[in-house]
């Protein structure tokens, strides 16, 4: 049975001081227990040597870990579930390969992704980016809080009720805004990992956001 993804959804990045798996670890010290493996311009082995350890990792804190883009090596490996870029391949393509037992994710900057990616069953929704972040190459046009405001009055006057995270540069200060208006949770990165004390601050982020959520 496929899981619903709210509340944080914590993606993974490499920094001057953590590395991939330790920026997994941190998040899962932190409370954490939905985990994006994100690794762009990785290898293929190189995700899947990271991907089979972080997938240890979420098993001992039970967690559940979801691969971005790499849609065989989220089936091999048994995560919960893959997250597909704008261009990667179609969701449809993947469900195709991985079953109905897996959750599906997908970028969207625009109603009319969400539209597409709706068609093709994800699901959730990752719209973004709320405002600039350095954590992402080809930056999609930022929404902001107009973007974010038009596009789910735009789900609820055509009944679309797929769970929506925001994502992209958000901070602490941005979260009960951002639940308050209807999203069923956040996607961060850089916000835990610059932070002077990165577990502490993914509890605290947790905290914020439970008390937020609808």
């Amino acid at each position: 049975m496929r899981h619903t993804l709210n509340g944080l959804l914590f993606i993974t990045h490499q920094t001057d001081r953590f590395d991939y798996l330790q920026s997994v670890e941190i998040a899962l010290k932190g409370g954490c227990r939905q985990i994006q493996l994100r690794m762009k311009d990785a290898t293929t082995e190189d995700v899947l040597k990271t991907g089979l350890i972080a997938k240890k990792l979420c098993d001992q804190y039970h967690a559940r870990l979801y691969v971005n883009d790499h849609v065989e090596i989220g089936k091999s490996i048994g995560a919960a579930g893959v997250h597909l870029g704008k261009s990667d391949m179609s969701a449809t393509e993947a469900r195709g390969l991985l079953g109905s037992d897996y959750v599906i994710g997908g970028t969207a900057n625009s109603f009319d992704d969400i539209k597409r990616l709706q068609s093709e069953g994800v699901d959730y929704i990752g719209l973004g980016p709320f405002r600039f972040t350095g954590t992402k190459k080809n930056l999609s046009p930022i929404l902001g809080w107009p973007g974010y405001q038009t596009i789910l009055n735009q789900c609820r006057e055509h009944q679309i009720i797929l769970p929506i995270l925001a994502i992209g540069g958000i901070t602490m200060k941005d979260i009960p805004e951002i639940l308050k208006t209807g999203f069923a949770g956040i996607a961060l990165s850089s916000t835990i990992l610059n932070a002077k004390d990165p577990i502490e601050e993914t509890d605290r982020i947790i905290k914020q956001i439970k008390l937020y959520q609808k």
